[in-house]
């Protein structure tokens, strides 16, 4: 069975800490994301939970990136940051619109980050779960809910994400509860948990497990040593996966995700 491609990367390509650590010193900012383009397999970009983008935005950083490379979006708060899910439809509608799929072929998971207080309630996800559209402006789109509230560990959310084929963000952080179980046929990962005492985020032990169940989920596998809530292995099928490091020592999060694509190259 062959296994799928997976795009290791980080959150957005602007940070000043970055400059002399991951960029070149006196590289030009309007250069960063080629440089990030070349040495990262993906970006998760951050700037549409605030606001809409234009279209030649998106086509610009479309020019700026190789073949292979993926962008995933970061959803709206305006769709997400709500009392009640169901009722974003008007919200979601126009942040579908913005734009994004100028990306075309480089165009990756749209990822819905719920609050941290937002609590499962079965009747506001299913409905919130039917508002996700299968395609817009003629491409395919797949989603990526990242619950951040403990109620969610449950069987029941864990099957009505499997039913609406929308991957559970799988969290390793200190925060947010880690659901490992496998419901699309891709994976989204956030590793959350980099040290600025290590100079390529994580011990090389750490990394070296971290390789390993990226390459366990592209080739099919259920990865063992993780959080899963249901005991049931579903299909076994080879995954795309997403993997950013994220959040933690922000500072080291390029080098650990160059040290993950290292090693999965071997």
């Amino acid at each position: 069975m062959s296994a799928k491609a997976i795009h290791v990367g980080i959150g957005g390509w602007d940070f000043d800490p970055w400059r002399g650590t991951f960029y070149p010193t006196g590289l030009p900012k309007t250069r960063q994301l080629e440089y990030a383009g070349q040495h990262l397999g993906a970006i998760e970009i951050n700037a549409t939970f605030y606001k809409l983008q234009r279209p030649e935005l998106f086509e610009r950083w479309a020019r700026a990136v190789p073949d292979g490379f993926r962008f995933a979006i970061k959803a709206s708060r305006f769709c997400t940051n709500r009392k009640d899910l169901a009722e974003g439809a008007e919200s979601m509608a126009r942040f579908l619109s913005q734009g994004f799929t100028c990306l075309g072929d480089k165009l990756g998971p749209i990822l819905w980050q719920l609050a941290p207080t937002k609590r499962f309630d079965p009747a506001e996800m299913r409905a919130f779960l039917a508002l996700l559209p299968t395609r817009q402006d003629g491409l395919e789109l797949r989603h990526a809910l990242e619950v951040r509230h403990e109620s969610f560990r449950c069987r029941e959310f864990v099957a009505m994400a499997g039913c609406a084929r929308v991957a559970v963000v799988f969290a390793d952080s200190d925060d947010y509860p880690q659901i490992a179980d496998l419901t699309s046929d891709f994976v989204y990962a956030r590793l959350q948990r980099t040290q600025e005492s290590e100079s390529e985020g994580y011990s090389a032990a750490d990394l070296d497990r971290w390789a390993r169940v990226a390459r366990g989920w592209s080739e099919g596998q259920r990865p063992e040593g993780l959080d899963y809530v249901s005991q049931a292995r579903g299909p076994v099928e080879p995954r795309e996966v997403y993997l950013f490091v994220i959040a933690g020592a922000k500072v080291r999060n390029p080098a650990a995700a160059q040290a993950l694509i290292a090693r999965l190259q071997k």
